[in-house]
């Protein structure tokens, strides 16, 4: 499953990692792999969570490409 997440980096310097279609789903590390790594983890634990207390797990992300030509 992938799950569409956003890294940004604060005004401490550290990177924060969410994931949208998940509330709540956040993470952090001192480096962007970092972060990332950290946010697989938290996804992983929500889905089990989810699963564990029979919620439904989103869907997940189904994109397309555009091509725009100006």
């Amino acid at each position: 499953m992938k799950f569409r997440t956003f890294i940004e980096q604060d005004e401490d310097g550290i990177f924060v990692a969410t994931c949208p279609s998940l509330p709540g789903c956040i993470s952090q590390g001192n480096t962007r792999e970092e972060a990332l790594n950290n946010i697989k983890d938290a996804i992983e634990g929500y889905l089990i969570s989810l699963k564990k207390h029979d919620e439904p797990i989103p869907s997940p992300i189904s994109e397309e490409l555009l091509d725009i030509n100006i």
